[in-house]
């Protein structure tokens, strides 16, 4: 057997065994890292990102992100033991910070590490707006999004080499692909890195932790067309984005609120 098959062979194998189940969804992906690598540079990423950026003194806005944060990654911990899946709560770290940053922009790592820009705030305009933008940051984490994008990005550039191999050969490259997956330090962050799918799905999950939590999921809508307003002029036609059209996701997120509201509400 030539090198080449073998490599394609191994690369097949962990296809196989690297397929996982979406949350509330129930969508098949494929997350080839293992969990355990992706908390490691998680942390040593976001630990790097707080050294480098200024935490917000502003102590009501901040306590506001973390009551926030708390009410919905109390909302998914109760989901995921409600469904069998207690397992995965082991997995999350929760923190909340927010950063002195005119970017409207948040974001989720793995392990429930979340960041909220001050510039997101004047678009969310409220606590229930805040709820609906960290409810989907913190979708695509519990929805392994970034896994999937990173396992994805790996398979296509690097042959399906592990994590730490490509941290080993190429760091630099590496650690790039991961901030850009995330989201970090992109205008629009909550909008831009992830692809259709994912932001649909986000989208999903977030109305339904959101909803858990105690929050009005209808606030979803105005959210999205005040963050439509924020970048008017900047779309692109839908069939050449990877993302939604701001039409399309707030009038996916309007069919899906009495779905939602039926049966998560209080």
């Amino acid at each position: 057997m030539s090198m080449r098959v073998l490599m394609v062979a191994v690369v097949l194998a962990s296809l196989v065994t690297a397929c996982s189940t979406v949350p509330v969804t129930g969508r098949a992906q494929l997350n080839m890292i293992p969990g355990s690598s992706m908390m490691s540079m998680s942390l040593q990423q976001y630990d790097q990102f707080l050294k480098e950026n200024k935490l917000s003194s502003n102590k009501q806005q901040t306590e506001l992100v973390r009551r926030v944060g708390l009410r919905i990654s109390q909302a998914v911990e109760r989901y995921l033991i409600a469904n069998g899946m207690q397992d995965q709560v082991k997995n999350y770290q929760w923190e909340f910070n927010l950063v002195e940053d005119p970017q409207v922009n948040a974001w989720c790592m793995p392990g429930g590490k979340v960041v909220v820009y001050t510039g997101l705030l004047p678009v969310a305009m409220d606590e229930t707006g805040l709820a609906v933008v960290m409810g989907h940051e913190i979708a695509h984490a519990v929805a392994e999004h970034g896994n999937e994008r990173m396992s994805q990005q790996l398979l296509a550039q690097a042959g399906g080499v592990a994590l730490s191999t490509a941290l080993a050969t190429r760091p630099a490259e590496t650690q790039q692909l991961w901030m850009a997956v995330y989201g970090v330090g992109a205008e629009y962050g909550a909008l831009m890195p992830y692809g259709r799918l994912h932001e649909s799905e986000a989208d999903h999950l977030g109305l339904v932790f959101m909803t858990m939590a105690g929050y009005n999921p209808q606030a979803a809508v105005s959210f999205w067309e005040r963050m439509a307003a924020k970048k008017s002029g900047q779309a692109q036609p839908e069939w050449l984005s990877t993302h939604p059209s701001d039409a399309t996701r707030i009038n996916k997120i309007k069919q899906l609120i009495p779905e939602v509201q039926k049966k998560y509400g209080k």
